[in-house]
């Protein structure tokens, strides 16, 4: 596993003042917890160790919908350092639908919304992109269930890896940011389907939580 950067119990955010969001979330959202700039970069890094790590092609499955704009940058920046080296990683991109929130508490099973026919990774390699992995109990659900179909190989990415009990470090190859355990939105990452359109990934309030509480 290559260990993400660390991101401290204590580490307030950046003032709200200090950057761009859509102003209807301007009492729902707490500090600025990591900015989409660096996001960007730690996800651009990620890409290198991708590279490093894997043969001529690889499978990307998505984890929707948290995962789709870690996942496209992440694919985004593996074609660009392949077009700009000597080795190109053909890339092949499908998703998976996952539900494991209900309002901000993680739910004990795995939800797979559609068909969970996950044929199509037998024999390839395969790396499963997830926008952030806590206890784990979701991701080895899924990683039992890939398995069963007989992938070459499976690593995982994922972008946020929460430190809380029984934290789940070892299923996750690739960490973007280690962080304490907030719940945080933005980057597509949601509190009951809203914020996926804030850039930054920020700490939702608790106005935030009780507007949009189902």
């Amino acid at each position: 596993m290559r260990r993400g950067i660390v991101i401290e119990d204590d580490w307030p955010g950046y003032s709200l003042e200090l950057f761009t969001y859509p102003e209807h979330y301007h009492e729902d959202i707490e500090s600025v917890y990591i900015p989409h700039g660096v996001i960007k970069d730690r996800v651009e890094r990620l890409a290198r160790y991708v590279m490093d790590d894997f043969g001529d092609n690889i499978m990307v499955l998505c984890v929707l919908k948290g995962g789709y704009k870690f996942c496209s940058d992440l694919v985004e920046f593996i074609k660009v350092l392949g077009r700009n080296s000597n080795k190109y990683l053909e890339t092949r991109v499908e998703f998976i639908r996952l539900k494991s929130y209900l309002n901000d508490q993680a739910t004990e099973e795995l939800h797979i919304i559609g068909s969970g026919d996950l044929s199509f990774l037998r024999g390839k390699s395969v790396l499963i992109v997830e926008a952030i992995v806590d206890t784990g109990k979701t991701m080895k659900a899924l990683l039992q269930h890939v398995e069963t179909f007989e992938p070459k190989m499976v690593k995982v990415a994922g972008l946020l890896v929460k430190r809380v009990p029984n934290m789940a470090e070892n299923l996750t190859d690739y960490v973007g940011f280690e962080i304490p355990n907030h719940f945080v939105v933005g980057y597509a990452l949601d509190y009951n389907e809203h914020f996926r359109d804030l850039n930054h990934i920020c700490v939702i309030s608790e106005t935030g939580k009780m507007k949009y509480k189902v």
